[in-house]
């Protein structure tokens, strides 16, 4: 949003620079993005009045023009601008002025012909083609009345003046306009706001006999009203208003539409003109368009429309499309003598649906999509119709048509002053704290003690009383908040909680062996929502995404982690080691609240060992990620089981699931190599755990045990099985069959080739066995060590 100083001084007028305005409010919480200055770098701007035009006597394209500029003499100036004439009054830059880009004004020889000065079009003084009125976009400008000659052009154009630039938030909607931009100016400096001029001289003829209304979708056009202006002037609206245009970056096209648009940024309220006789009924119809019914809009496109869009008729074909843009039949031209003026509430879903749809983004589309303030739709019809019989002169029929409800313009809030002041450590009295709420527009009211705020329908950001809070800490100043300490009655002494205590050794753990945190957006696309899910639960989708590939919840973190590691990879950092720690979310069905599931998951690719004056690389494997993934269980205090297993988007034959206590909590694998190299990555790993299952079983500290006093005793076995028989099978075996002094076991090798028959691999273990109490005898590991060895060979192992 652009805001004109010189145009907020019609509300507010504060004894201000800019500067110090627009950094009042960036503290407040509206960021001033920039500051336009029109005066930047011009020097020696006047108006002129053209007494003659000559042709130049060796150039066919140049005129040889007289100029009064309210000196003694007239000067004589070369000008070759198409539409220069005798009589105009035109902005010249005198000699030795500057014009924007450097440009300075020397007396100069033009084909022979003396020049001193020139006569300038907008473009020459920093105005942008684009808001350039079309009738000058190829010439100089010519004032549409006489200003004296010698005035400061900047003055009689309007332009100095200092422009501030709004970032806005997209709850701040009440900021798109003047007028609410006016009420924080005037709540920050404690000063009177001015509405504007609304009263017109209304004629006895009652608009109620030339039109009627009727809405057929309330929920979707809750309230829909008009007044009818007879006969308008059509010409062009004065300087001052088309420069305030210019300024807020719209093109003037004619003071109809000029005046349609000004209230625009005036209240924030988008209005529609239509021709009245070109609409061709004396009923105006608010329906949904029909299925592949068709209209013609402003910017001469033929439309195909949807049934969830709205669109205004005449009771039987379309002259709108309602809150986006008008028919191009019932548009105002030239010719227009009366005009019907539009103000209306249009659902906010479905106007942001229709312009995304046809790509018809407008100054009305974006601001009914943020919602509109209901107190000013009738206000801002009634303003529209003052200006049009005041620069149009136009008679206004009294009487408003109108179908719906407006709804309250208020919303109750109770709040107290001790609430306010214990939340931001204020002392202000009732008094101090209703005057900044009547500041901003708040009717306020004192009920023994409690504050009853009717927060306006232009402050849609306002709803809870913490909202009061922060509008009271922000008129006040962040600034002058004082530094107290909180002040509780009961203290409880601060430390991590459980979970956070675990948390916090998971973290140091990954990132003591290498791996870096990230934070992905929980929302993917449609497509990737459920890759590598553990689950086979339904989606959540967003009703309005702010893109497909942000438009549903996601059920794992590693599509993100993906992308991430890929973007890395593509700027050459090719050794890269992330985990997140994060929710994914599953579907419950229709109304429903989806579960939330915290995960833990992570990924690495290229070297993990990197020791460049060693001259040594040590690749990522699957059995490094392994060994991480074992180290978190064992700070955590847990017992991992893995199996070989299948995961979508994982290499089939080098994945492993992750059980704990006999429940799948998640896998470990490589990529898919055609995943990998859809994503230009080599040989990538993953993990991905469901951390909430984890945390559940884990007692969050290691149970340490001292070193034993007494020798163990260590026994290597290997065993020949076929080739499907796994470790872990074994390992079960082996330990199903101790007698407690079994005390730890190592598959360090497996064996497939020669000697071998075909089908068969020799598995080595290594067995530790001890006993904390008593020192081990030969006969007692014997006797256990026979027993396992026996268990193993009814299950097809022969010990070899």
């Amino acid at each position: 949003m652009l805001i004109s100083n010189e145009w907020l001084k019609d509300y507010v007028n504060v004894d201000q620079s800019v500067q110090a305005l627009a950094e009042r409010i960036t503290r407040t919480g509206i960021e001033v993005d920039d500051i336009i200055d029109y005066t930047k770098d011009i020097k020696k701007l006047v108006v002129g009045h053209v007494l003659s035009k000559t042709p130049h006597p060796n150039a066919d394209k140049l005129n040889i023009c007289q100029v009064d500029l309210g000196e003694e003499e007239p000067v004589q100036i070369v000008c070759g601008a198409p539409n220069v004439d005798e009589g105009q009054h035109v902005i010249v830059a005198k000699v030795g002025g500057r014009l924007p880009g450097g440009v300075k004004i020397k007396r100069a020889k033009l084909r022979g012909e003396r020049s001193e000065g020139m006569i300038c079009s907008l473009q020459e003084i920093g105005i942008s083609s684009h808001v350039t009125p079309k009738n000058y976009e190829s010439g100089i400008y010519v004032f549409p009345e006489a200003v004296k000659p010698g005035t400061d052009a900047l003055e009689a154009l309007y332009l100095n003046d200092q422009v501030m630039e709004f970032d806005l938030t997209p709850n701040r909607a009440d900021a798109l306009s003047m007028i609410g931009t006016a009420y924080e100016v005037a709540a920050l400096y404690q000063t009177k706001m001015n509405k504007p001029q609304l009263t017109s001289n209304e004629s006895q003829e009652s608009a109620k006999d030339e039109l009627t209304i009727e809405v057929k979708n309330e929920d979707k056009v809750p309230y829909y009203s008009a007044r009818v202006v007879h006969d308008v002037t059509i010409g062009p609206s004065p300087v001052w208003m088309q420069f305030r245009l210019i300024k807020a970056g719209i093109r003037p096209i004619n003071n109809v539409v000029d005046i349609s648009n000004y209230v625009l940024l005036e209240y924030g309220q988008p209005l529609h003109m239509f021709d009245q006789e070109q609409i061709g009924s004396q009923s105006i119809e608010v329906r949904q368009a029909k299925k592949d019914e068709t209209m013609r809009t402003l910017d001469g496109e033929e439309r195909r429309l949807l049934d969830t869009d709205i669109v205004i008729t005449n009771g039987k074909d379309p002259i709108a499309l309602g809150g986006v843009m008008g028919g191009d039949f019932s548009e105002v031209t030239e010719q227009t003598r009366h005009v019907v003026v539009e103000g209306a509430i249009f659902d906010p879903v479905s106007i942001r649906h229709t312009s995304r749809r046809l790509n018809l983004r407008s100054e009305s589309s974006s601001r009914f999509e943020k919602g509109i303030a209901t107190e000013f739709v009738d206000e801002a019809v009634d303003r529209a119709c003052y200006l049009l019989e005041t620069y149009a002169s136009a008679t206004v029929l009294k009487d408003r048509i109108s179908y719906g409800d407006l709804g309250s313009f208020v919303t109750p809030i109770k709040i107290t002053a001790d609430k306010v002041n214990r939340t931001i450590g204020f002392n202000l009295t009732d008094e101090e704290i209703i005057d900044i709420f009547e500041q901003l527009g708040f009717k306020t009211e004192n009920k023994n003690g409690d504050i009853i705020v009717n927060v306006p329908s232009r402050r849609k950001d306002i709803s809870i009383k913490e909202d009061l809070i922060e509008e009271v800490a922000r008129i006040y100043g962040y600034d002058d908040i004082p530094s107290t300490l909180p002040v509780f009655k009961d203290v409880t002494s601060g430390e991590l909680t459980d979970r956070q205590f675990k948390t916090r050794t998971v973290k140091e753990t990954l990132e003591g062996a290498g791996l870096d945190q990230a934070i992905t957006y929980s929302l993917v696309s449609k497509n990737h929502a459920t890759d590598f899910a553990l689950q086979n639960r339904s989606t959540i989708e967003l009703l309005m995404p702010m893109s497909e590939a942000h438009s549903t919840l996601r059920q794992s973190l590693l599509p993100h982690l993906i992308d991430a590691v890929s973007y890395n990879v593509a700027r050459k950092n090719t050794n890269v080691k992330l985990y997140e720690i994060g929710r994914v979310f599953f579907g419950n069905g229709e109304g429903e609240l989806p579960d939330e599931v915290e995960y833990l998951s992570g990924i690495l690719t290229g070297d993990f060992v990197n020791n460049k004056w060693q001259g040594k690389k040590e690749p990522v494997d699957f059995y490094l990620t392994k060994g991480i993934v074992e180290r978190v269980a064992e700070k955590l205090n847990l017992q991992f089981d893995f199996r070989a297993g299948q995961i979508d988007g994982l290499h089939p034959g080098r994945t492993a699931i992750v059980s704990l206590n006999g429940k799948d909590i998640g896998f470990i694998g490589e990529l898919h190599p055609t995943l990998a190299a859809n994503n230009d990555l080599k040989r990538t790993y993953v993990f991905e755990l469901n951390y909430d299952a984890m945390m559940e079983v884990s007692v969050g500290y290691i149970n340490y045990e001292p070193i034993p006093r007494f020798p163990g005793v260590t026994r290597d076995i290997a065993l020949e099985v076929n080739h499907e028989v796994t470790s872990s099978e074994l390992l079960s075996i082996i330990h199903e069959n101790d007698e407690d002094i079994l005390n730890d076991t190592l598959v360090f090798d497996v064996y497939e080739g020669e000697h071998l028959e075909k089908g068969k691999k020799s598995i080595a273990i290594r067995l530790s066995y001890l006993d904390t109490e008593n020192t081990l005898t030969d006969e007692r590991v014997n006797a256990v060590h026979d027993k396992i060895l026996e268990a193993l060979k009814k299950h097809g192992a022969i010990i070899r």
